[in-house]
């Protein structure tokens, strides 16, 4: 990539040996980006607000089933529901058998991060044939993404560890309630 003659551009895009040239340049491009998107400490729409949680009690409320065991959970249909997830909620305000449902309108390719999550979660993708098609424990505040590897329509967050107790994989059948089922 070359400049406009000024200097040849480094991986960074600042000119090698123009040290001044490349302070200025940054500088620029900092304002830039504040003329364009704003410099304030406020919340863009869509961040999760610091200590921000989904009311689950208010929520759809659901108790899926895997191999005999029953999952009370509730269920997060609105963008906002999943946009907020599992995030903030302690361990203790999650009970051993409790967690939550993600309803997508179809299958899809799905991935969850653990940004704001305090707690280490599994994840149980699911199809719309209600069939596991993917487990994972994520770790707490994890910002790597965690892929359903096939189409899913579902996503059910548990404690971390609690599926593979349970003896809960790729494969097994998942019940889900009528309820959940309908748009």
């Amino acid at each position: 990539m070359r400049g406009n003659g000024a200097g040849v551009l480094g991986r960074r895009g600042v000119r090698r040996g123009h040290r001044a040239a490349g302070v200025a340049g940054r500088l620029g491009v900092v304002l830039s980006a504040c003329a364009t998107w704003g410099c304030s400490t406020e919340q863009q729409p869509g961040a999760v607000q610091p200590g921000e949680r989904n009311d689950r009690s208010a929520m759809l409320q659901a108790d899926v089933t895997i191999k005999g065991h029953t999952f009370h959970v509730a269920v997060a249909r609105t963008y906002e529901e999943q946009r907020v997830g599992l995030m903030n909620v302690t361990a203790e305000a999650l009970g051993q058998d409790e967690g939550m449902l993600f309803v997508f309108d179809q299958d899809r390719s799905l991935s969850f991060w653990m940004k704001n999550t305090i707690i280490p979660l599994d994840i149980a993708y699911i199809n719309s044939g209600g069939q596991i098609v993917q487990t994972h424990t994520m770790k707490a505040l994890d910002l790597s993404t965690y892929p359903s590897g096939q189409p899913a329509r579902y996503a059910l967050e548990v404690h971390a560890g609690r599926l593979a107790a349970l003896g809960i994989a790729a494969g097994d059948a998942v019940e889900i309630p009528e309820s959940v089922l309908k748009p």
